[in-house]
């Protein structure tokens, strides 16, 4: 699995627009009869897990930067702590 600790915004975004256009890919390939619905599912989760690291890195970056600090000090974070993340 690609994770999203590339170190520019454009990168991060860029791989964000990746995994969205292979989560539409599945999905046709499922309406298509190529893959199973468990194996859509399996994929849509990693790639689930995955988006929130880069929308939450790239979030970290965005704030560093209005807080004076460096964009390069934002680290991903684990998928425990993305996905239980409250606010």
């Amino acid at each position: 699995m690609h994770t999203c600790s590339m170190a520019e915004d454009s990168d991060i975004q860029g791989r964000i627009s990746s995994l969205i256009d292979e989560e539409h890919r599945l999905r046709a390939s499922l309406q298509a009869g190529e893959i199973t619905a468990d194996d859509e599912h399996a994929r849509l989760k990693d790639i689930e897990v995955e988006l929130d690291q880069c929308w939450d890195l790239l979030r970290q970056r965005r704030a560093k930067r209005e807080y004076g600090e460096s964009a390069d000090d934002a680290a991903v974070r684990d998928p425990g702590t993305v996905e239980t993340y409250l606010g």
